[in-house]
């Protein structure tokens, strides 16, 4: 069996206290940065993890979350981790809009450097949700469902031949107060257009949505001119010169190709030339055309089965990474949406909104969401040598303290059982508070247990995630990491040991599938770790009355 040892500790991975040790966390050819959880105060506790009473709560763990790069530097924080919970979690950082580029290209090297890792040293890893309705794979899935290329033909539109017209007054449109003219040049009709005049030289387009319009024309001046081209509200440069002009040399006919899609809005098109700088410009003939979009909507099945497609790549790759070795997962994360009502008055699920952003349940549907991840997981899971009997899943939601929310989850996962999903638990994802005020505090108390009453009653492991207590003084500011007292301090302690404690008193052993830190550190704002960082040396950790109330807490003091 491989060790694990920190400061004055040595332990098994199972988490038996044996012997003293070195001053790292070791096991054979790994070793980790010194334990921070060692650094004074509280210097004479063990590892958190060490605490758990497995007579009292035999399934009971605790976990912690974290980002991957992090951890995988194997530095202060891996080692707090990997020394003082049973598992870690990596959150958003493990899910496919982290993993798969905009064309498709999945990038598992982290997550694979990461599975090896906690193969050599016995870690755990909780998963991250498989689909969810933020942070998926959004630019890859709109790629695969975008419009379909097809074949187009040009369709002439209009022809205007400036040469065929007498000389004299044009008929045309009036553009600044100007009168365009007919004139002779080279021995020919014309139209004329002096210098910083601005004019129509076609109009009356029935512009056709999404098409791409090719105008042609051939113009001439005396000398070298330079003038701006708007077509159908659309500017449109040049490349003749680096400010983007459009450019007529002197002395002979240049043919101009305006390459151009109308202004979002506008159904009468026209081509305008302004601004001609350097000369008198004359045009001949112009010739308008324009092909038709050369992209198709993809049909409702072409959608489902690009969906399918990507849903079974993604977790395919991921389960061949994975080889067996994560078993409990997030299936689905945060299902239920707050503001859509069903008929019996529950929540319905989330749906996207965008016509190019699609949720997974868009298409496969509300009652087989689940069922369809569930089967499509459980079997790339046993195709890449996954023992079927370990695996377990798990819906994520948050808000549950409110009643409808749970009803509502409740609801949801009882269909998708009854279709073949089994759901073997739920994660809540928590919101607590301490509050010196005490009506707040009660209030947030009531709530809480509510909560853990509520999940009890599914028959449902119960895990519980997001795990962090903020502290609100009096006046209902959040107090922060940097002015917290010790007084304060030891009030948030106790209050995490109150929330441990009504999590183990309340959702029956059996029942508990852990609970998971969101911060192990207090942050850069909130006094909500079981460490605290020195703020002068930016690196130093040092234990907090929070690390000793866990402790307490979870061995059933």
């Amino acid at each position: 069996m491989k060790k694990l040892c920190n400061t004055g500790l040595c332990l098994l991975m199972v988490g038996a206290l044996v012997a003293s040790c070195a001053d790292y966390n070791e096991t054979y050819d790994f070793r980790a940065q010194p334990d921070p959880s060692y650094t004074k105060p509280y210097a004479d506790l063990a590892p958190v993890k060490s605490y758990i009473n497995k007579s009292v709560t035999p399934n009971l763990s605790i976990g912690a979350t974290l980002d991957i790069k992090e951890f995988n530097k194997q530095e202060l924080a891996h080692a707090a981790v990997i020394t003082n919970f049973d598992n870690v979690s990596f959150g958003k950082t493990l899910m496919s809009g982290n993993i798969i580029s905009s064309t498709g290209v999945m990038n598992f090297i982290q997550l694979n450097d990461l599975l090896e890792h906690m193969d050599e040293i016995g870690g755990e890893v909780y998963g991250s949700p498989i689909v969810a309705n933020a942070n998926q794979a959004d630019s890859w899935i709109a790629m695969l469902t975008a419009p379909i290329e097809i074949s187009v033909d040009y369709v002439p539109e209009k022809t205007v031949d400036y040469t065929t017209i007498p000389v004299g007054a044009f008929d045309g449109t009036k553009i600044k107060g100007t009168t365009q003219s007919i004139k002779k040049h080279d021995g020919q009709s014309a139209l004329n257009l002096p210098s910083s005049t601005t004019t129509y030289i076609i109009e009356g387009l029935d512009i056709e949505p999404g098409a791409t319009y090719t105008t042609t024309f051939y113009a001439r001046a005396d000398k070298d001119a330079s003038f701006n081209v708007n077509f159908s509200g659309m500017k449109v440069d040049g490349t003749a010169s680096k400010d983007g002009k459009w450019m007529v040399s002197a002395g002979k006919w240049t043919k101009i190709v305006v390459e151009s899609q109308a202004a979002e809005g506008v159904t009468s098109g026209y081509l305008e030339i302004s601004m001609v700088r350097g000369s008198e410009m004359n045009i001949q003939k112009v010739d308008v055309g324009y092909h038709p979009d050369n992209h198709r909507p993809q049909t409702d099945k072409e959608i489902s089965d690009t969906i399918y497609y990507a849903l079974n790549s993604w977790v395919d790759g991921f389960m061949k990474i994975n080889k067996g070795r994560i078993t409990s997962f997030d299936l689905i994360d945060e299902p239920i949406d707050n503001a859509s009502v069903l008929e019996n008055g529950l929540y319905d699920l989330k749906h996207s909104t965008s016509k190019t952003n699609y949720y997974w349940q868009d298409v496969i549907g509300n009652e087989n969401y689940a069922p369809v991840v569930a089967k499509v997981t459980r079997d790339a899971f046993a195709k890449y040598e996954g023992n079927l009997a370990d695996l377990k899943f798990f819906i994520s939601e948050r808000g549950l303290e409110d009643a409808k929310k749970m009803e509502s989850l409740k609801y949801w996962i009882n269909i998708w059982d009854n279709n073949g999903a089994k759901i073997d638990g739920i994660n809540a994802k928590v919101n607590l508070a301490y509050y010196e005020n005490e009506t707040k505090l009660a209030d947030n108390k009531a709530a809480y247990e509510t909560l853990l009453a509520n999940l009890a009653a599914t028959g449902k492991l119960i895990r519980i995630s997001n795990f962090d207590i903020k502290y609100y003084d009096a006046n209902g500011s959040a107090v922060t990491a940097a002015k917290i007292t010790d007084e304060q301090r030891q009030k948030l302690a106790d209050y995490n040991a109150y929330a441990l404690k009504a999590y183990m008193s309340k959702i029956p052993s059996d029942k508990q599938a852990g609970i998971s830190k969101e911060n192990i550190v207090d942050t850069s704002s909130d006094p909500v770790g079981l460490w605290t960082q020195d703020a002068k040396l930016n690196k130093d950790w040092a234990r907090t009355a929070t690390y000793k109330a866990f402790c307490e807490a979870l061995s059933g003091n």
